[in-house]
Protein backbone atom coordinates (compact mmCIF):
# COMPACT_ATOMS: atom_id res chain seq x y z
CA UNK A 1 0.00 0.00 0.00
CA UNK A 2 1.12 3.55 -0.64
CA UNK A 3 0.22 7.19 -0.16
CA UNK A 4 -0.67 9.30 -3.20
CA UNK A 5 -0.35 12.87 -2.00
CA UNK A 6 -1.94 15.67 -4.02
CA UNK A 7 -0.03 18.34 -2.18
CA UNK A 8 1.34 21.85 -2.27
CA UNK A 9 5.03 22.61 -2.69
CA UNK A 10 6.18 25.99 -1.42
CA UNK A 11 9.31 28.04 -1.10
CA UNK A 12 9.25 29.20 2.52
CA UNK A 13 10.77 32.61 3.22
CA UNK A 14 11.28 32.62 6.98
CA UNK A 15 11.93 35.74 9.08
CA UNK A 16 12.99 35.55 12.72
CA UNK A 17 11.19 38.27 14.70
CA UNK A 18 10.90 39.36 18.32
CA UNK A 19 7.11 39.17 18.03
CA UNK A 20 4.56 38.60 15.27
CA UNK A 21 3.97 41.90 13.46
CA UNK A 22 0.71 43.68 14.39
CA UNK A 23 -1.62 45.56 12.01
CA UNK A 24 -0.04 48.88 11.05
CA UNK A 25 3.28 47.96 12.68
CA UNK A 26 6.71 47.83 11.03
CA UNK A 27 9.43 45.76 12.68
CA UNK A 28 12.92 44.57 11.76
CA UNK A 29 13.84 40.93 11.19
CA UNK A 30 17.44 40.10 12.10
CA UNK A 31 17.55 36.99 9.89
CA UNK A 32 15.98 35.64 6.70
CA UNK A 33 16.18 32.07 5.43
CA UNK A 34 14.80 30.06 2.52
CA UNK A 35 13.40 26.59 3.13
CA UNK A 36 11.40 23.98 1.26
CA UNK A 37 7.83 23.87 2.53
CA UNK A 38 4.17 23.62 1.71
CA UNK A 39 1.79 21.40 3.64
CA UNK A 40 1.81 18.81 0.89
CA UNK A 41 5.58 18.65 0.62
CA UNK A 42 6.00 18.51 4.41
CA UNK A 43 3.50 15.66 4.70
CA UNK A 44 5.14 13.68 1.89
CA UNK A 45 8.57 14.17 3.45
CA UNK A 46 7.24 13.04 6.83
CA UNK A 47 5.50 9.95 5.43
CA UNK A 48 8.54 8.99 3.35
CA UNK A 49 10.95 9.50 6.26
CA UNK A 50 8.60 7.37 8.33
CA UNK A 51 9.07 4.54 5.83
CA UNK A 52 5.97 4.74 3.63
CA UNK A 53 5.90 4.50 -0.15
CA UNK A 54 4.84 7.98 -1.28
CA UNK A 55 3.98 9.33 -4.71
CA UNK A 56 3.74 13.11 -4.77
CA UNK A 57 1.38 14.73 -7.26
CA UNK A 58 1.90 18.45 -7.69
CA UNK A 59 3.21 21.41 -9.64
CA UNK A 60 6.28 23.60 -9.33
CA UNK A 61 7.77 26.44 -11.33
CA UNK A 62 11.31 26.60 -12.66
CA UNK A 63 12.29 28.15 -9.32
CA UNK A 64 11.18 25.02 -7.45
CA UNK A 65 13.65 22.41 -8.65
CA UNK A 66 15.14 22.16 -5.14
CA UNK A 67 11.69 21.25 -3.79
CA UNK A 68 11.56 18.18 -6.02
CA UNK A 69 15.13 17.32 -5.04
CA UNK A 70 14.29 17.43 -1.33
CA UNK A 71 11.27 15.18 -1.83
CA UNK A 72 13.39 12.76 -3.83
CA UNK A 73 16.09 12.73 -1.16
CA UNK A 74 13.45 11.98 1.48
CA UNK A 75 12.38 8.91 -0.49
CA UNK A 76 9.23 10.14 -2.24
CA UNK A 77 8.49 9.41 -5.91
CA UNK A 78 8.59 12.73 -7.79
CA UNK A 79 8.53 11.32 -11.31
CA UNK A 80 5.02 12.64 -11.88
CA UNK A 81 5.62 16.22 -10.71
CA UNK A 82 4.95 18.88 -13.35
CA UNK A 83 7.12 21.94 -13.93
CA UNK A 84 4.93 24.79 -15.20
CA UNK A 85 5.72 28.19 -16.66
CA UNK A 86 4.56 30.01 -13.51
CA UNK A 87 6.25 30.73 -10.16
CA UNK A 88 6.18 28.04 -7.51
CA UNK A 89 3.96 28.54 -4.51
CA UNK A 90 5.61 30.39 -1.68
CA UNK A 91 5.00 31.35 1.93
CA UNK A 92 6.20 34.30 4.01
CA UNK A 93 6.65 33.09 7.58
CA UNK A 94 7.34 35.00 10.77
CA UNK A 95 8.75 32.97 13.67
CA UNK A 96 8.89 34.70 17.04
CA UNK A 97 11.25 34.13 19.97
CA UNK A 98 8.87 31.51 21.44
CA UNK A 99 8.71 29.49 18.24
CA UNK A 100 5.19 30.60 17.30
CA UNK A 101 4.56 31.47 13.67
CA UNK A 102 2.41 33.54 11.34
CA UNK A 103 2.17 32.45 7.68
CA UNK A 104 1.09 34.16 4.44
CA UNK A 105 0.78 31.79 1.46
CA UNK A 106 0.71 32.55 -2.28
CA UNK A 107 -0.54 29.55 -4.28
CA UNK A 108 1.37 29.96 -7.54
CA UNK A 109 1.79 26.65 -9.38
CA UNK A 110 -0.08 24.85 -6.59
CA UNK A 111 -3.31 26.37 -7.92
CA UNK A 112 -2.78 25.06 -11.46
CA UNK A 113 -4.18 21.52 -11.14
CA UNK A 114 -6.44 20.33 -13.94
CA UNK A 115 -8.84 17.40 -13.92
CA UNK A 116 -6.95 15.46 -16.58
CA UNK A 117 -3.85 15.46 -14.39
CA UNK A 118 -5.87 14.40 -11.33
CA UNK A 119 -7.44 11.52 -13.25
CA UNK A 120 -4.06 10.41 -14.59
CA UNK A 121 -2.54 10.40 -11.11
CA UNK A 122 -5.47 8.53 -9.57
CA UNK A 123 -4.94 5.79 -12.15
CA UNK A 124 -1.71 4.98 -10.27
CA UNK A 125 -3.59 4.15 -7.06
CA UNK A 126 -4.81 0.71 -6.04
CA UNK A 127 -7.38 -0.49 -3.46
CA UNK A 128 -6.04 0.07 0.05
CA UNK A 129 -3.96 3.09 -0.93
CA UNK A 130 -4.44 6.45 0.75
CA UNK A 131 -5.10 9.58 -1.28
CA UNK A 132 -3.99 12.52 0.86
CA UNK A 133 -4.77 16.18 0.26
CA UNK A 134 -4.99 19.56 1.99
CA UNK A 135 -6.36 23.01 1.05
CA UNK A 136 -3.37 24.65 -0.61
CA UNK A 137 -4.26 23.43 -4.11
CA UNK A 138 -7.28 23.79 -6.38
CA UNK A 139 -9.85 21.20 -7.55
CA UNK A 140 -9.96 19.50 -4.14
CA UNK A 141 -13.72 18.71 -4.28
CA UNK A 142 -13.24 17.00 -7.65
CA UNK A 143 -10.33 15.02 -6.21
CA UNK A 144 -12.38 13.89 -3.20
CA UNK A 145 -15.25 12.65 -5.37
CA UNK A 146 -12.99 10.96 -7.89
CA UNK A 147 -10.82 9.18 -5.34
CA UNK A 148 -13.87 8.00 -3.39
CA UNK A 149 -15.51 6.73 -6.59
CA UNK A 150 -12.43 4.56 -7.19
CA UNK A 151 -12.79 3.02 -3.73
CA UNK A 152 -9.63 4.62 -2.39
CA UNK A 153 -9.10 5.72 1.21
CA UNK A 154 -9.24 9.52 1.28
CA UNK A 155 -7.36 11.44 3.99
CA UNK A 156 -8.09 15.16 4.29
CA UNK A 157 -6.22 17.78 6.29
CA UNK A 158 -8.51 20.81 5.66
CA UNK A 159 -5.82 23.42 6.20
CA UNK A 160 -5.75 26.32 5.77
CA UNK A 161 -9.43 26.41 6.72
CA UNK A 162 -11.69 28.42 4.41
CA UNK A 163 -15.41 29.05 4.55
CA UNK A 164 -16.18 26.85 1.53
CA UNK A 165 -14.77 23.63 3.04
CA UNK A 166 -17.92 22.60 5.00
CA UNK A 167 -19.77 22.51 1.65
CA UNK A 168 -17.22 20.19 0.04
CA UNK A 169 -18.22 16.51 -0.54
CA UNK A 170 -16.79 15.57 2.84
CA UNK A 171 -18.82 12.37 2.86
CA UNK A 172 -16.10 11.06 0.51
CA UNK A 173 -13.44 11.34 3.23
CA UNK A 174 -12.27 8.27 5.15
CA UNK A 175 -9.90 10.03 7.55
CA UNK A 176 -10.04 13.61 8.81
CA UNK A 177 -6.95 15.17 10.38
CA UNK A 178 -8.11 18.42 11.98
CA UNK A 179 -7.15 20.80 14.76
CA UNK A 180 -9.72 22.39 17.07
CA UNK A 181 -10.23 25.45 14.84
CA UNK A 182 -10.85 23.30 11.77
CA UNK A 183 -13.10 20.93 13.72
CA UNK A 184 -15.20 23.85 14.93
CA UNK A 185 -15.51 25.27 11.41
CA UNK A 186 -16.80 21.93 10.07
CA UNK A 187 -19.15 21.09 12.95
CA UNK A 188 -20.09 24.41 14.55
CA UNK A 189 -19.05 22.96 17.93
CA UNK A 190 -16.32 24.40 20.14
CA UNK A 191 -15.38 21.72 22.67
CA UNK A 192 -13.31 18.62 22.09
CA UNK A 193 -16.06 16.11 22.83
CA UNK A 194 -18.76 18.06 20.97
CA UNK A 195 -16.55 18.31 17.87
CA UNK A 196 -15.85 14.57 17.89
CA UNK A 197 -19.49 13.66 18.50
CA UNK A 198 -20.62 15.93 15.67
CA UNK A 199 -18.03 14.48 13.30
CA UNK A 200 -19.22 10.97 14.13
CA UNK A 201 -22.85 11.93 13.58
CA UNK A 202 -22.21 13.57 10.21
CA UNK A 203 -19.54 11.11 9.00
CA UNK A 204 -20.35 7.81 10.76
CA UNK A 205 -17.87 5.73 8.74
CA UNK A 206 -14.95 8.15 8.91
CA UNK A 207 -12.07 8.26 11.37
CA UNK A 208 -11.23 11.63 12.92
CA UNK A 209 -7.91 12.64 14.41
CA UNK A 210 -8.34 15.84 16.44
CA UNK A 211 -5.00 17.42 17.29
CA UNK A 212 -4.91 19.49 20.48
CA UNK A 213 -1.46 21.10 20.43
CA UNK A 214 0.29 20.72 23.77
CA UNK A 215 -2.69 18.70 25.04
CA UNK A 216 -2.01 15.88 22.59
CA UNK A 217 -4.48 14.34 20.15
CA UNK A 218 -7.62 12.19 20.12
CA UNK A 219 -8.68 9.54 17.63
CA UNK A 220 -12.41 8.98 17.19
CA UNK A 221 -14.16 6.20 15.28
CA UNK A 222 -17.66 4.84 15.89
CA UNK A 223 -17.79 6.08 19.48
CA UNK A 224 -14.35 4.77 20.42
CA UNK A 225 -11.73 7.26 21.63
CA UNK A 226 -7.97 6.92 21.83
CA UNK A 227 -6.09 9.73 23.60
CA UNK A 228 -2.48 10.45 22.74
CA UNK A 229 -0.32 12.60 24.99
CA UNK A 230 2.10 15.15 23.60
CA UNK A 231 5.84 15.03 24.31
CA UNK A 232 7.06 18.29 25.89
CA UNK A 233 10.05 19.95 24.23
CA UNK A 234 11.42 23.46 23.92
CA UNK A 235 9.75 24.81 20.78
CA UNK A 236 12.06 26.42 18.24
CA UNK A 237 9.73 26.48 15.22
CA UNK A 238 6.21 24.98 15.11
CA UNK A 239 5.77 25.39 11.33
CA UNK A 240 5.71 21.69 10.34
CA UNK A 241 4.30 20.20 13.54
CA UNK A 242 0.90 19.20 12.19
CA UNK A 243 2.29 18.06 8.84
CA UNK A 244 4.84 15.83 10.55
CA UNK A 245 2.08 14.31 12.67
CA UNK A 246 -0.06 13.67 9.58
CA UNK A 247 2.72 12.03 7.57
CA UNK A 248 3.89 9.77 10.39
CA UNK A 249 0.35 8.74 11.33
CA UNK A 250 -0.57 7.75 7.78
CA UNK A 251 2.73 5.96 7.33
CA UNK A 252 2.02 3.96 10.46
CA UNK A 253 -1.39 2.90 9.18
CA UNK A 254 0.10 1.97 5.80
CA UNK A 255 2.65 -0.24 7.57
CA UNK A 256 -0.13 -1.98 9.49
CA UNK A 257 0.56 -0.43 12.89
CA UNK A 258 -2.28 -0.13 15.37
CA UNK A 259 -3.79 3.36 15.69
CA UNK A 260 -2.27 3.58 19.19
CA UNK A 261 1.23 2.89 17.91
CA UNK A 262 0.84 5.18 14.91
CA UNK A 263 -0.43 8.01 17.12
CA UNK A 264 2.42 7.62 19.56
CA UNK A 265 5.08 7.76 16.85
CA UNK A 266 3.33 10.70 15.18
CA UNK A 267 3.30 12.61 18.45
CA UNK A 268 7.00 12.01 19.09
CA UNK A 269 7.87 12.91 15.49
CA UNK A 270 5.98 16.18 15.85
CA UNK A 271 7.78 16.98 19.10
CA UNK A 272 11.18 16.43 17.48
CA UNK A 273 10.19 18.61 14.51
CA UNK A 274 9.20 21.62 16.64
CA UNK A 275 12.53 21.46 18.47
CA UNK A 276 14.32 22.28 15.20
CA UNK A 277 14.20 25.26 12.81
CA UNK A 278 12.52 25.14 9.42
CA UNK A 279 9.64 23.14 7.99
CA UNK A 280 10.68 20.10 5.93
CA UNK A 281 14.28 20.18 7.21
CA UNK A 282 13.01 19.72 10.77
CA UNK A 283 11.16 16.45 10.10
CA UNK A 284 12.89 13.44 11.67
CA UNK A 285 13.60 9.98 10.32
CA UNK A 286 11.63 7.01 11.57
CA UNK A 287 14.68 5.64 13.42
CA UNK A 288 15.11 8.92 15.31
CA UNK A 289 11.50 8.70 16.46
CA UNK A 290 11.68 5.06 17.49
CA UNK A 291 14.97 5.63 19.33
CA UNK A 292 13.36 8.52 21.24
CA UNK A 293 10.39 6.46 22.45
Amino acid sequence: MKILNFGSLNIDIVYAVEHIVKPGETISAPTRALHAGGKGLNQSVAAARAGAQVIHAGNIGADGAFLAELLRDAGADVSHLRTLDVPSGHAVIQVDKNGQNSILVCGGANRMYDREYIDAMLSLAEPGDFVLTQNETNEVPYLLRSAHAKGLRVALNPSPMTEDIPAWPLECVSLFLVNETEGEAITGKNTQEDILAAMEERFPNAETILTLGKKGAVRSLKGQRIFQKSYPVKAVDTTAAGDTFTGFYLAGLIRGETPETALNKASMASAIAVSRPGAAPSIPLRKEVEDAL
